[in-house]
């Protein structure tokens, strides 16, 4: 096959995290599948979950109690049906993991299970301490590994969609071991690429992590949803010349508290629940104690629970900031707060499809409706776990009720393959240098876009986002794509922030400060061409 030939599949997924592993496992039962990474195949959101994943599995708990939780977190936007597709089949879904050999932490035989932020029971699971990320990639891998009709293609951007008549078709994408474009022909495809905080200059996410799945939905006409939502994570390690590496809210559900520059617990002020109030009130609670004192951080205090536990119960935490020259046993820990998760995305029903047929979302880069303004701690894995299953389900029986059978398709003429995590080029892509133009987006957005909001900053932002005319690129390299989906993402989420006049969830206007109901308990739409509007 010439490399100018078009690859033939009946499954393209984009995105190799827990979503897109999960649906290609559902695919790769009933025809030829295509996995997409951008950079190497462990590089995504979910190898740096340290939290855990949340589900009602203990004896003290119930789905119900889950359900209230994270509609209480989402605070009055949450899609009732998808909380309780998430709440529901949570449990199974971990079930299988556990069946798939995911090793998570246990209790002696029990599996063990802790507290985070406006949880009301101890519920999230977690692997290896602070690396349940990493843990269920790995079962994942192992799991599609033995499927022989799932393909996967490291280093490979998708670069846009094709579409013909109004339907998703296919995609192209950029080879970086050989530098050409591919095209990829498909029945249907998945976007499950992740978040947008490299949109942000302050962010916890890794540097693929530039909202490519949905910038290019929306190029394609998709419609987006909520994107004024982004949670910004209340701690984030705060040190000179280090990244912002997270530092998991399971940190404060087992006792971390904050302090202020006069080393004061400030968190009672805001908050009955203090440091596991959500996310949303403690980092709005750091951003004013940090304006209060005139510092550029507070402190996580640590050190009553001393470096033997933390080293055992997050060894990775405890490894990377005594890199950083800090024992978390026995010094404060500067925090502030940086841009994590983004609840909007590109619109989808409960089964991933979205308003372009042929096209289906999961994951971070979708829009379900699950996390409402405000997500609940340790729901991001459950959301990918379960919305990645039935996307792939919903793939198969709409393929097959477009009068093609599934023997068929999976005799399709290209070369299948087992899955080989070292296929293309097995060497690792150094992180793209940015150019002062993608650096400008991000601070425009942490400056005027970022926690606490305002109008008059919002249309400042807007103004001067579009004045920057970046252009769709005509040569695409993998830098100039991400310069201009940020780009793009930067606008709508500026845009959709300044037509919700209201403060809900993670989306805070100091000019609106309070909940609107009557006008704005629906969610925001946009789509290419058009205005913001609310559904």
């Amino acid at each position: 096959m010439s490399a100018n030939d078009p690859i033939q599949v009946d499954f393209a997924v984009v995105g190799c995290g827990i979503a897109g592993l999960r649906a290609a496992i559902a695919l790769g039962e009933a025809g030829s599948v295509l996995v997409l990474a951008k950079d190497a195949l462990t590089e995504s959101a979910t190898e740096y979950a340290q939290g855990g994943i949340a589900a009602a599995l203990s004896d003290d708990d119930e789905v119900t109690l889950h359900e209230q939780d994270t509609l209480a977190a989402g605070d009055g936007l949450c899609n009732l049906e998808a909380v309780r597709v998430l709440v529901q089949e949570g449990p199974r879904y971990i079930q299988e993991l556990i069946d798939w050999g995911t090793r998570f932490d246990r209790a002696g035989t029990r599996l063990a299970f802790t507290r985070e932020g406006a949880h009301s029971r101890s519920r999230v699971l977690h692997a290896q301490g602070d690396s349940t990320g990493r843990e269920i990639s790995r079962a994942l891998f192992a799991r599609a590994s033995a499927i022989r009709k799932i393909r996967f293609c490291p280093h490979a951007f998708t670069t846009e969609l094709l579409c013909e008549e109004g339907r998703v078709v296919g995609l192209r994408f950029l080879d970086e071991a050989s530098g050409t474009l591919r095209t990829v022909r498909a029945r249907a495809v998945l976007l499950a690429t992740g978040g947008l905080g490299q949109v942000y200059s302050e962010t916890t996410n890794p540097e693929v992590a530039t909202g490519d799945g949905m910038a290019i939905a929306y190029d394609a006409g998709a419609v987006l949803s909520d994107l004024e939502f982004v949670q910004f994570h209340p701690t984030a390690l705060a040190v000179k010349g280090a990244p912002r590496f997270l530092l998991s809210e399971a940190l404060r559900g087992e006792g971390g508290v904050l302090r202020n520059a006069v080393l004061e617990r400030f968190m009672k002020r805001y908050h009955a629940a203090q440091e596991l109030a959500p996310r949303d009130i403690v980092a709005r609670a750091i951003v004013s104690e940090m304006q209060r004192t005139g510092t550029e951080f507070v402190y996580l205090d640590l050190t009553h629970l001393g470096s033997s536990f933390l080293r055992k119960r997050f060894p990775r935490i405890y490894e990377t900031c005594l890199r950083y020259g800090l024992d978390i046993g026995e010094d404060l820990v500067p925090v502030r707060p940086a841009a994590h998760y983004a609840m909007g995305g590109v619109r989808t029903d409960l089964w991933g499809r979205t308003s372009l047929p042929g096209l289906y979302a999961a994951g971070e880069t979708a829009s379900t409706g699950v996390h409402g303004a405000n997500r609940l701690a340790s729901n991001s894995l459950l959301e990918g776990l379960v919305f990645g299953a039935r996307a792939g389900q919903a793939m198969v029986e709409d393929v097959c009720s477009r009068k093609s059978s599934i023997s068929k398709l999976a005799g399709s003429k290209h070369k299948t393959a087992r899955a080989n995590p070292v296929k293309g080029n097995p060497a690792r892509h150094a992180a793209p240098e940015r150019e002062p133009r993608f650096r400008k987006i991000q601070q425009i957005l942490w400056r005027q876009v970022g926690i606490i909001r305002n109008g008059t900053d919002l249309e400042q932002a807007i103004a001067t986002l579009r004045a920057m005319e970046i252009e769709r690129p005509t040569a695409p390299s993998r830098a100039a794509c991400e310069l201009y989906n940020v780009w793009v993402l930067g606008q709508l989420i500026a845009r959709c922030a300044l037509a919700r006049k209201e403060s809900r969830g993670s989306h805070y206007r100091s000019d609106y400060p309070i909940r609107n109901d009557e006008e704005f308990a629906r969610h925001s739409v946009v789509q290419r061409d058009r205005e913001v509007g609310f559904a």
